[in-house]
C-alpha cells in the first residue's frame, strides 16, 4: 500500500546507495513468502539480487605496473536489470547505427487506455502482441495510402514500456519513424511533410479499430483468460461492456516534429529503447521497510516529486512490468524489417544519392563501449594510473570465500 503521498522537492535530490537489488535483498523473501509468484518473477528476483556479487562468478585483475590486485564479478545480463542495461544498450546503438538514413525522424507514441489495464495483466503475451499488431498495421496503412502523402513502404521500430513514473500501468509504444517511404515499385523515394508525418486524430481513430478488432477476435477464439476481479469479462455481456467503454474512449497518439538528424535519433533511442520500469538512481531511500523514489508528474509540467512506498508495494509495482519470458519489445517493420532492410537501405541511399558514409558497426569490446560511453578507462590501473589491469585468473560462480585468496583449484589461470 501506499505509506505516503507524493511532495514537491524544493531542492536536490539527497545521496542515495540503494538499489533494487538492495530493496529486494531486504524484503524480496518476505514478499515470495506471502505472495504467490510465477516461477520467471523468482528468476528476475535472483539475477538482480545477484547480479555483479560472488554468485555470478567472475576474475581477478592485477596491474601490470604496480600489481594492484582487484576482483571483478560479472553481470547478470538479465533485461530486468537496472544494472545491466548501459552494455546492452550500447551494443544495440552500435548496430544501428548503420542504419541510419540521411532524412528526418518522427517521434509517435500510442498509448492505451486504461480501461484495458486489467485484461493486459492477465494475457500479457496476447495483448502486447495485440498491441503492436495493431500500431504496425496502423502506420502501415497509413503509409501505403498516397493520400496521406506517401503511398510507399515506411519503415519504423516499435519499443513497448509498460509503465509509467510511479510504476502503475501505462501501456504504450514508442514509434521512431524515417520521414518518408520507399515507392513499391523501388523507383523513389517518397518525402513525407516536413513538419508533421500523419494527423494524430486520423491514427488514433485507425490505431482504436484495429486493436478493438484484434481483441474481439482473441476473445472469440479463445486466446484470453479472465482470473479473479476480471471473472465478469469471460462473459460475452461482459466483454461487450468491455468493448463499449474503450470504444467510447478517445485514444491518444502523441507525436513529435522531426529530430534534427540521425544523431538525434541515437541519443532518443538510448534514453527510450533498454530501459527497465525504474533505475538506480531513482532511488533516494530504503529506510524501515520504505522505499522512496522520485519521478515527474506529466500532470504538472514534468515537477520532479518524491513518493513513498512500502516495500511490498514498491517490489508489486516493479514485478508488474517483467515481460514474458522470449517476448521482444523491440521490433522493426517495413524497410527496417530484418528481413528486407539490408536491400532496401542500399536502394533508399542510391535514391537519396547521399554521401553518407555507412560506419563500422563491428561488436566492439566491454572497454571500448565504456570508453565511448563514459570516457573511462575502466582497463587503466586504478591506484598508479599507469599500468594496464590484466586478468590473471577466473572465479567460480557461487563461491563465497574471500575471493582474493582462493585455493587455486577455484582458480582457471590463463595461459597467458
Amino acid at each position: 500500500m501506499l505509506a505516503a503521498g507524493s511532495r514537491n522537492l524544493t531542492q536536490g535530490f539527497p545521496e542515495s546507495g540503494c538499489e533494487v537489488a538492495d530493496i529486494f535483498r531486504a524484503h524480496g523473501h518476505e514478499y515470495q513468502m506471502v505472495h504467490p509468484m510465477p516461477c520467471a518473477h523468482r528468476r528476475v528476483i535472483s539475477a538482480i539480487v545477484n547480479c555483479r556479487t560472488q554468485e555470478q562468478g567472475g576474475r581477478i585483475e592485477r596491474c601490470d605496473r604496480c600489481g594492484f590486485q582487484r576482483t571483478v564479478y560479472n553481470s547478470c545480463r538479465n533485461r530486468h536489470c537496472p544494472k545491466c542495461r548501459t552494455m546492452a544498450k550500447a551494443r544495440w546503438l552500435n548496430a544501428r547505427m548503420g542504419e541510419l538514413l540521411p532524412v528526418g525522424y518522427f517521434h509517435a507514441v500510442f498509448t492505451l487506455p486504461h480501461e484495458i489495464n486489467a485484461v493486459a495483466q492477465c494475457n500479457k503475451n496476447e495483448l502486447y502482441t495485440i498491441l503492436f499488431r495493431a500500431v504496425s498495421q496502423t502506420l502501415s496503412g497509413f503509409g501505403c495510402n498516397p493520400g496521406n502523402g506517401l503511398g510507399g513502404k515506411m519503415g519504423f521500430i516499435l519499443i513497448l514500456h509498460t509503465w509509467s513514473q510511479v510504476l502503475l500501468d501505462h501501456y504504450h509504444l514508442h514509434c521512431v519513424i524515417p520521414a518518408g517511404a520507399l515507392s513499391h515499385d523501388g523507383s523513389r523515394w517518397i518525402a513525407s511533410r516536413k513538419r508533421f508525418l500523419f494527423p494524430v486524430r486520423a491514427l488514433s481513430r485507425v490505431f482504436r479499430g484495429k486493436f478493438i478488432e484484434l481483441l474481439e477476435k482473441s476473445y472469440h477464439t479463445g486466446k484470453l483468460i479472465f482470473p479473479g476481479s476480471t471473472a465478469h469479462l469471460r462473459t460475452l455481456p461482459g466483454f461487450r461492456k468491455l468493448i463499449r467503454q474503450l470504444r467510447s474512449r478517445q485514444w491518444v497518439v502523441y507525436s513529435k516534429k522531426p529530430f534534427a538528424g540521425p544523431e538525434a535519433v541515437l541519443d532518443y533511442l538510448g534514453r527510450y529503447t533498454h530501459r527497465v520500469a525504474i533505475s538506480n538512481h531513482r532511488i533516494i531511500a530504503l529506510r524501515h521497510g520504505k522505499v522512496m523514489f522520485s519521478y515527474k508528474d506529466r500532470s504538472e509540467n514534468n515537477t520532479r516529486k518524491i513518493m513513498t512506498l512500502d516495500a511490498d508495494e514498491f517490489i508489486r509495482r516493479f514485478l508488474l512490468h517483467i515481460l514474458p519470458g522470449g517476448f521482444m519489445r523491440i521490433r522493426y517493420y517495413g524497410f527496417l524489417a530484418n528481413r528486407s532492410k539490408k536491400k532496401d537501405l542500399s536502394r533508399i541511399r542510391d535514391l537519396l544519392v547521399c554521401t553518407y558514409r555507412q560506419p563500422d558497426t563491428k561488436e566492439a569490446s566491454v572497454s571500448a563501449l565504456m570508453l565511448q560511453l563514459t570516457d573511462i578507462d575502466i582497463t587503466q590501473c586504478p591506484a598508479c594510473r599507469k599500468g594496464t589491469m590484466k586478468q590473471i585468473g577466473e572465479i567460480s560462480p557461487g563461491l563465497t570465500r574471500n575471493l582474493l585468496h582462493t585455493p587455486k583449484h577455484a582458480l582457471h589461470h590463463n595461459s597467458s
